[in-house]
């Protein structure tokens, strides 16, 4: 049997910026355990408790701190590494902050995207480099119909429009300077990818319904629902990074397809309500109870679906959790962690491991 993602990534330089996120650390986790030789960059964890710390990752991998507004120093970390992929994850990642701190998600969002395509730039070598944006990218009409690639980018909020920003900074300088029908020049492929609403355990952040509920629930009070009808395509965090890791693969073979822009989301049926996740929270947990609050707050989109058709076409990619599942996997994790009976990182790598034997048995390109 194959190794996961055709063993591309045993022995590789890979850059992941914002590694201490929930995202990136999660990422991290799953690169070393395929054998990649893995630096990151970025601020210190964003919550406190924090995945990345819970993981123990600091003392495991190639750990470097900033800020990815400071060009001079991401670009002197880009030179050292000189990665032979780079996952751009750091960012602002809240839709409500981004309301209170509108200039700093813009500059993080934006401007840390070009300082990082200015930084492999400067690299003059070949490389892999993925831009991880967001489905709040789309400029959202609150229609039935799910957001395809090349539908509009737009955002009502702040920091839906700093991601919409920068998508709009990657494809300029793919166009201006990596070029895809060119990647045989250069050597530089470079893709943005768009996933949905990704829950799993080690989310601590405020303003996110499964984290939200988790703290609740642990505190023995109801669970507080802000828009309980918004629709959102729930996926598991295993599902877009499997997305992002072949995605990466497939790009370093330099097919101009794959210097792109991709959706990684869930099946159609799995774009719920916000009722719908609190109550399966609860159902998972074994106990408690949700409400709606009726508190008012900014604006938030209330239908949200991606179009995957492209990366299963392009990539023979889809996801393997259903919502359900999901939602009963990222709860186990929180579970233990009340229970105090969980070490972190084996916890995480036996899901890794169950996540790539589901997909191996839907017979999964990238699974082996």
């Amino acid at each position: 049997m194959r190794e996961a993602f055709d063993g591309f990534y045993r022995g590789r330089r890979v850059l992941v910026t914002g590694h201490t996120g929930f995202k990136g650390s999660w990422l991290s986790l799953w690169l070393e355990s395929l054998g990649a030789r893995v630096s990151g960059f970025a601020l210190a964890p964003p919550t406190n408790p924090s995945h990345f710390d819970a993981l123990g990752l600091a003392g495991r991998m190639d750990d470097r701190r900033g800020d990815v507004r400071d060009a001079a120093l991401l670009a002197k970390i880009v030179a050292e590494v000189k990665p032979e992929v780079v996952f751009h994850l750091a960012a602002q990642p809240l839709v409500r902050l981004s309301y209170e701190q509108p200039v700093e998600t813009m500059a993080s969002n934006v401007m840390g995207t070009a300082h990082l395509l200015e930084a492999v730039r400067g690299l003059r070598s070949p490389c892999v480099c993925q831009i991880i944006t967001t489905d709040k990218c789309y400029e959202n009409r609150e229609w039935i119909y799910a957001y395809r690639e090349n539908d509009a980018l737009g955002g009502y909020d702040p920091y839906s429009a700093s991601k919409a920003g920068a998508e709009l900074m990657t494809a300029s300088w793919r166009q201006s300077f990596f070029h895809p029908d060119r990647l045989a020049e250069h050597g530089v492929s470079v893709a943005s990818v768009r996933a949905g609403n990704v829950i799993g355990g080690g989310d601590w952040a405020l303003d996110r319904i499964v984290p939200d509920c988790v703290r609740a629930l642990m505190a023995g009070k109801t669970i507080p629902v802000r828009n309980p009808e918004a629709i959102r395509p729930w996926q598991h965090v295993l599902e877009p990074l499997s997305g992002y890791l072949w995605l990466a693969a497939r790009q370093a073979t330099r097919a101009p397809e794959f210097a792109d822009s991709f959706n990684f989301g869930p099946q159609a049926g799995d774009a719920l309500p916000v009722r719908e996740v609190a109550r399966l929270v609860v159902e998972s947990w074994g106990e408690g109870r949700w409400e709606a609050t009726g508190v008012g707050g900014p604006h938030e989109a209330r239908f949200l679906k991606l179009d995957t058709a492209k990366a299963q076409a392009l990539l023979g990619w889809r996801p393997v959790y259903g919502a359900a599942q999901a939602i009963a996997h990222t709860v186990a994790w929180y579970r233990a962690s009340a229970a105090g009976k969980m070490d972190a990182s084996p916890f995480g790598l036996r899901q890794i491991h169950d996540f790539v034997e589901q997909a191996r048995a839907m017979k999964l390109a990238w699974a082996g």
